[in-house]
Formats: C-alpha cells, sequence, structure tokens
C-alpha cells in the first residue's frame, strides 16, 4: 500500500474521532443552555426589582451614604472581569477581555487607577501572561455559576469599595460581562455597579400621579446598609448567568462549526484517498501489462 494513500486514511480517521469529540461537546453545550437561559430570565426580575427598591431608598430617603454618593475626584477604579473557564467556544473569551483593555484605557485617560477583579480561567491566563497583578481571582463556575459565588465576588469588591482610597480602597466599581442577547448574538457590555447611579425618581411626576410613601425602620442608613449587599450580589448574579448563557450559546455555535468543517475534511481526504488508490491500482496494473509485454518480447526473440 502506498504510503501516501496510508497517510490519508489515518488522518481521515484522526479527522473522525475529532468529529465525535465536537459533536459531542456541541450536544452537551445544546442540552445545558437551556438551564442557563431559564436561571437567566428568573434572575432578571428579582435584580430588576431589587434595584428599584435600592434606587427608591436613595431617591426618597435624602441619606448621604458612601454606596450612593459621587465621590467629588475619583482615583481608582475596581473592574469584574467575567470571562470563561475553558476554551472552545470561540471568541467569548476574547471578546470580553478586549472590552476590558478599552474600559481600562478609558479609565486611565480619566486619571484612575485599575484594581482588576476577575472572574473565569481565561481572565487569569491573560493576565498572568502579561505578568500584571489582580485584586481577586474566582474560577470553576463559569457555566453554572451559584449565588454562594456571587455573593463571594460581591463581599470581596464591597470591602475595596468601603475602604479608603488611600489604604488601597476603590471609588468605583464596574463590571465587564457578556450579555445573551439570542442564540446568535452575545454583546460584551461594561456598567458601572457602584456608586448607585439613581434612575427611580429623576422624572418630574405627571399630573395627577402621586409620590410613594417610605417609612424606614429603623433609619434609611440601616435599610441601605442591608440592601445594598444584596443589590451588588444579585447584579453580579445576574451578570454571571448572562455570561454563562452567552458561554454555552458561543461554545455551542462553536462546536457546531468544527463538526461541519470536520465533515468536510472527511470528504476531501476520502476523495483524495481513492485517488490516490486509483493511481496506485493504475500504476500496478500497468507494471504488470509492462511485465506481461516484456515477457512476451523475449519469448519472441528466442
Amino acid at each position: 500500500m502506498p504510503a501516501s494513500l496510508r497517510e490519508l486514511r489515518e488522518r481521515r480517521a484522526s479527522v473522525s474521532n475529532i468529529k465525535k469529540i465536537t459533536r459531542a461537546m456541541e450536544l452537551i453545550a445544546a442540552s445545558r443552555i437551556i438551564k442557563a437561559q431559564r436561571s437567566a430570565r428568573a434572575a432578571e426580575p428579582y435584580a430588576r426589582e431589587l434595584t428599584r427598591a435600592v434606587s427608591a431608598v436613595a431617591t426618597f430617603s435624602n441619606v448621604d451614604h458612601p454606596l450612593t454618593t459621587e465621590p467629588e475626584n475619583p482615583t481608582r477604579a475596581a473592574m469584574l472581569l467575567i470571562t470563561a473557564d475553558r476554551g472552545q467556544a470561540g471568541a467569548y473569551s476574547s471578546s470580553v477581555l478586549r472590552q476590558g483593555e478599552q474600559l481600562t484605557q478609558a479609565l486611565h485617560e480619566d486619571g484612575k487607577d485599575v484594581v482588576p477583579f476577575l472572574a473565569g480561567r481565561k481572565a487569569a491566563q491573560f493576565y498572568a501572561f502579561r505578568r500584571r497583578e489582580v485584586a481577586g481571582s474566582w474560577s470553576g463556575f463559569s457555566d453554572a455559576p451559584t449565588y454562594a459565588a456571587a455573593r463571594e465576588i460581591a463581599d470581596a469588591l464591597i470591602e475595596r469599595f468601603n475602604t479608603p482610597t488611600e489604604e488601597g480602597g476603590v471609588d468605583e466599581i464596574h463590571v465587564v460581562y457578556t450579555r445573551f442577547v439570542s442564540m446568535l448574538t452575545q454583546r460584551p457590555e461594561v456598567i458601572r455597579l457602584l456608586p448607585l447611579e439613581v434612575v427611580e425618581g429623576e422624572e418630574p411626576p405627571e399630573k395627577g400621579d402621586i409620590l410613594p410613601l417610605y417609612e424606614f425602620e429603623p433609619d434609611a442608613d440601616t435599610v441601605l446598609d442591608e440592601l445594598l449587599p444584596l443589590y451588588v450580589a444579585s447584579r453580579i448574579q445576574f451578570c454571571l448567568l448572562q455570561a454563562a448563557a452567552s458561554e454555552l450559546a458561543a461554545r455551542q455555535r462553536a462546536m457546531k462549526a468544527a463538526t461541519d468543517n470536520a465533515e468536510q475534511l472527511i470528504e476531501r481526504l476520502t476523495r483524495e484517498a481513492n485517488q490516490a488508490r486509483q493511481a496506485g491500482i493504475t500504476q500496478e496494473i500497468s507494471e504488470i501489462v509492462g511485465g506481461a509485454n516484456a515477457l512476451a518480447d523475449s519469448a519472441e526473440s528466442e
């Protein structure tokens, strides 16, 4: 058997094995993305209503709380970068990292130092390769985040936010994550988590509208102290769930493309193997015919 034919068959067998792996990963991602989408949708109403509650407390209480007060001269900002733990997801992690680099550059242009917090091994590898210091890193839950992980991240960020800047604290907290729009579209986004941007009550009420009345027990400061950690944890969990759904969708799409490419490569290798086999058969027939003619000529000459 010609060596070229053997090599083609070995390559075809190797690609067939790769196709089985990519197909299995595609099916796994497809089965898990439904649960991830359901979790993201289920977390959205709670996050939205909690944001409304915190915004309402900050708006109607006239409380000067550090988590809702804009600093006069912010000098340091924390950035939470949410990426994947594993690869095989196309440009998912690279898009988030690129968005994080743009945010870092924009904050530096505003005269702010950036304190990075990382969620996902891809972000940790990116910063470790460039030998950049990080304030915190978490991994192991990118495709199945839990509230416990979100609360751990939130506690670390709030602690750094409550620390004075001269002692290493931060004035702002930004989150870079990927929002799940559809199975075909996942969009990297940046949100400012703290200080809280109050959106409730900014527009004047229309005629006939009644402003809500609030009573705070024991007082508005205590309510904010209790609500804001929950708010930060819920927003981070929402971002983690959106990122998980986006990661699985990107992985399914990438593995489907890899499977399709493997099928095309198998077809091409099969065609080349058949051509090599036919060329080998033709060569063997030519050698047999040539040998027979040579024997015939030698017999006639005798």
